[in-house]
């Protein structure tokens, strides 16, 4: 041990980190890792739920068929990954009335606005 390792050491501090630090430090980013998934999973059922009843106001339903459909986007999002199947389940259904692009900006839009919402919740 160096005489400056000794000094620190006898003042009652570590000269290094240990690795009961480095655990820590690996559990808090895994927490936070955990924790910011969870976050954008409920973001993006939100906002599915969201495109859903968008998409279904402009199909004409409402009450409980707009429920019902809200939740189908919903589900469309556990086909496959990405957001791709929810974007493609939306545009196949409304049929070119508004554009694909529309559909994606209005994601983007909701996603913004969830993403927001769930962060503040937390």
């Amino acid at each position: 041990m160096t005489p400056a390792q000794s000094a620190v050491k006898s003042a009652g501090q570590e000269a290094f980190p240990t690795m009961a630090t480095f655990d820590d430090r690996g559990r808090g980013f895994e927490s936070k890792f955990a924790l910011d998934q969870d976050q954008e999973f409920r973001a993006q059922a939100r906002r599915n739920r969201w495109l859903g009843r968008w998409a279904g106001e402009i199909l004409g339903k409402s009450d409980d068929a707009l429920t019902a459909y809200a939740q189908e986007i919903v589900k469309a999002d556990f086909e496959q990954p990405g957001e791709d199947d929810v974007a493609r389940r939306v545009e196949a259904d409304l049929a070119g009335r508004p554009e694909a692009a529309q559909v994606r900006g209005k994601m983007a839009e909701l996603l913004a606005r969830a993403r927001q919402e769930v962060a503040a919740q937390t």
